[in-house]
């Protein structure tokens, strides 16, 4: 078979397979990845089929159109399918150029990290570069072990840095004592300098890890000077200061990054979600020049932190193209702007309803936590009937993954004041649809759920 044919052949597999019937698709999902997920997505209410997205819309097997608020939970930074990050990935393959090498500098990931060294605040200008958030997490933490050779990390409670074994021991998420031990670390109350003090002064942390904005953990903004007196603390205490901004960065708070709102250069910036323009993934992390050289500034130790895929052409290229259409589109400013726009609807929609306690946010990220119990099965359900309620009328949003009854509302970064409209008359409509107590509305998750799976029964549209 001559390589054409085999190139047609191989495009055909892929359109057939995305042309594969939903059930099928459902199906292969249960056997082979996760069935329990399916399950759950259809109990709730929030199954759907979404088979094609561009901009900010996504489009289900039916035909119907979504506004994607949630963005790939930032990852999504310039919309589906952005053209100008597709011509960039585009024109890396047809420049034949070698992936993965390893093995000599390249044009790309050099490119990129003098990208992320202009953008930076301070003197942050080493770049590592990895595949996800949590693979940066962990290397900035290796990073601060080999620096300071301490052995204890200090984390903020219900502030999530990702999935693998490293990140996972400074996430605050109760859940995750199936795995321990995860490692030497404290977690502490967020907001609270006492306590990250009083571990500083054991002379053995090797990091504090926050996120400017704690995303996950129900955006939860900082309390006045917090990181300015946390970053003072461990320059006297010989501790450093990791910024986790894989979901406050490049311009999702209304500035490049969140740290420059609250005037604190970290010793590391860690980096990923937005960087790969929704379409390539791509993290990292940026440090100081005398920290990366204390770490690895040796023959002997400049390879003892790699990872094959750092610096792929596909995804460097992805990130530089998405670097700049923020710049060039002003969407840094833009997200400042709007952001204020958001809050108000958000605020004017919610004022005076019972089950809402607060609204809170920054650029485009925002957290609508309902006036419940923070935690428990029943807290949840509401939150989540919220979400179902706005899906169902053509908003795709979902709650905060350490705070379930807070429901987070973060659109790309190229939403129009027109879409934001929408997502607050849906809130609204949603809202005044549903009784007002927070037993009323329990009770009326039951009816919803009950009334869903009937109509999963029946096969009729959700």
């Amino acid at each position: 078979m001559t390589g054409d044919a085999l190139a047609e052949r191989t495009a055909a597999l892929i359109r057939a397979q995305l042309a594969m019937p939903r059930d099928r698709v459902h199906a292969l999902t249960t056997a082979n990845l996760n069935g329990k997920l399916v399950e759950s997505l259809d109990l709730l209410g929030y199954l759907r089929d979404f088979v094609a997205a561009s901009g900010i819309e996504l489009t289900d097997a039916r035909g119907r159109r979504y506004l994607d608020f949630l963005a790939g939970y930032g990852s999504v930074p310039l919309g589906h399918n952005h053209p100008a990050v597709a011509s960039a990935v585009t024109a890396a393959i047809g420049a034949g150029v070698p992936h993965f090498i390893l093995m000599a500098p390249e044009a790309l990931p050099a490119a990129l990290a003098a990208r992320l060294a202009a953008l930076a605040p301070g003197e942050l200008s080493m770049a590592f570069f990895m595949s996800s958030g949590s693979e940066a997490v962990d290397g900035a933490l290796k990073l601060a072990r080999a620096v300071t050779r301490r052995p204890r990390f200090v984390a903020a409670q219900r502030g999530y840095h990702g999935a693998t074994f490293g990140a996972m021991a400074v996430t605050g998420d109760a859940r995750l004592e199936v795995f321990e031990p995860l490692g030497e670390r404290a977690l502490v109350p967020w907001g609270d300098v006492g306590a990250i003090e009083a571990q500083l002064r054991k002379r053995d942390v090797a990091a504090v890890i926050l996120e400017p904005i704690q995303a996950e953990g129900g955006v939860n903004l900082p309390p006045p000077g917090y990181l300015a007196d946390v970053h003072r603390l461990c320059q006297r205490h010989g501790s450093l200061l990791v910024l986790d901004e894989v979901q406050t960065g490049l311009g999702r708070t209304g500035t490049w990054f969140a740290c420059e709102r609250e005037g604190v250069v970290p010793d590391v910036l860690v980096l990923a979600k937005a960087l790969s323009g929704g379409l390539v993934p791509i993290s990292a992390y940026v440090t100081r020049p005398e920290l990366w050289r204390k770490a690895y500034g040796t023959l002997g130790t400049c390879e003892l932190h790699c990872t094959t895929y750092r610096g792929g052409p596909l995804a460097c290229a992805a990130a530089l193209a998405t670097l700049e259409v923020i710049e060039a589109t002003g969407l840094v400013a833009r997200a400042a702007e709007l952001g204020d726009a958001i809050g108000a609807r958000l605020r004017a929609v919610t004022a005076g309803h019972p089950l809402i306690r607060e609204v809170r946010g920054r650029g485009l990220l925002w957290g609508i936590e309902l006036a419940t119990s923070r935690d428990g099965v029943a807290a949840a359900l509401i939150a989540q009937w919220l979400v179902v309620g706005l899906l169902e009328r053509g908003i795709v949003t979902q709650v905060t993954t350490l705070a379930p009854t807070v429901v987070r509302v973060e659109p790309p970064l190229t939403v129009e004041h027109a879409h934001i409209e929408r997502f607050a008359g849906a809130l609204g409509d949603v809202l005044a649809s549903h009784a007002n107590g927070a037993l009323a509305s329990l009770v009326g998750v039951g009816k919803h759920l009950l009334k869903q799976r009937l109509a999963a029964v029946l096969g009729r549209a959700p």
